[in-house]
């Protein structure tokens, strides 16, 4: 199986080396337009096959969209990444372009691929390139769920101090500091719900540290996270080529999900060899579907502005 990583940045890179330490394709291809970076990246990962016992095929490339041909899934990573003080909003008129651009060369070599959309930001991201494409939606994945999700986990077990793998919790709605809802009601401790072991002060301040867990990152690191990013991409890339079906919150085209239409946004998805194979309702309670409903409004402001890119 082959996987074309388009961006050979941090999060980019990352991602392919967690494809190839976990096996998950026997094939990748690091793509980039600055010349020779993508090469010399895939080259410093090769060389780590022999130490960490994997047999993946890393290959870079500069801007030739002929060597991703035959691609199961593409993830698209690239566009500028979020500096400190600079909203996911603000990079919309920059990373549309390059969004729309690198999708259509994708499908000309690889038309059957499924496409996972990382670029912020991501659930206007993962809506252009649905529009731009006309791919089916089952095809256009945003991967903001994953990601979110991952960091609720993390504050999660920190105050719970518990292993982090020995809980479960789910963050859906759009993926910004202001739109994402943890959904502290369904967390859960080795299947005890979170409200069993924490206060609902601590809950709310795990909720709210998660919110932000993307800003407070880019304002310690000076740019945007990649670890995480690139662990939640190989993790979603994973249940596609391994047609493993894992429920995992993804950016994804709605028609009457959650009560709402023509949006990409966050919500607990099936993923497997097709792609979105179910959108699972885990019916919301009245205060959550608000918040759903006010996090959609937001998201449709953002993608307001894509109005002239889609016309």
């Amino acid at each position: 199986m082959k996987v074309t990583v388009v961006g050979a940045g941090n999060v980019g890179a990352s991602c392919a080396e967690y494809i190839a330490i976990k096996r998950i394709a026997s094939e990748v291809v690091l793509l980039d337009i600055k010349e020779g970076f993508a090469e010399g990246k895939a080259l410093d990962l090769t060389q780590t096959a022999t130490t960490l016992g994997f047999n993946t095929r890393i290959t870079g490339v500069t801007n030739d969209y002929s060597a991703t041909a035959g691609s199961d899934v593409v993830v698209i990573t690239s566009g500028i990444p979020r500096k400190p003080g600079m909203t996911r909003e603000e990079l919309i008129g920059i990373n549309a372009g390059i969004v729309q651009s690198v999708a259509e060369s994708v499908l000309g070599n690889s038309p059957e691929a499924i496409i996972v959309v990382v670029s912020n930001p991501m659930d206007t991201m993962t809506y252009l390139a649905l529009k731009a494409t006309g791919l089916a939606k089952n095809r256009i994945i945003g991967m903001g769920g994953a990601l979110d999700s991952s960091r609720f986990k993390t504050y999660l077990s920190n105050a719970l101090e518990k292993p982090a793998n020995d809980i479960q919790g789910m963050v859906i709605g759009g993926h910004g500091d202001t739109t994402m809802i943890p959904l502290t009601r369904l967390a859960s401790y080795n299947g005890t719900p979170v409200s069993q072991h924490l206060s609902q002060e601590q809950m709310d301040e795990v909720a709210a540290a998660a919110m932000v867990g993307g800003a407070t990152l880019t304002k310690l690191l000076g740019t945007s996270a990649w670890y995480a990013p690139g662990a939640s991409v190989a993790y979603l890339v994973d249940s596609i080529i391994n047609d493993q079906k894992r429920m995992i919150p993804c950016s994804v085209f709605l028609e009457g999900e959650y009560g709402q239409s023509d949006i990409c946004i966050g919500v607990p998805c099936i993923i497997g060899k097709e792609g979105v194979e179910a959108i699972v309702d885990i019916q919301l309670n009245e205060a959550e579907q608000a918040k759903f409903d006010q996090s959609a409004q937001a998201v449709r402001t953002m993608n307001n502005a894509l109005g002239s890119i889609l016309n």
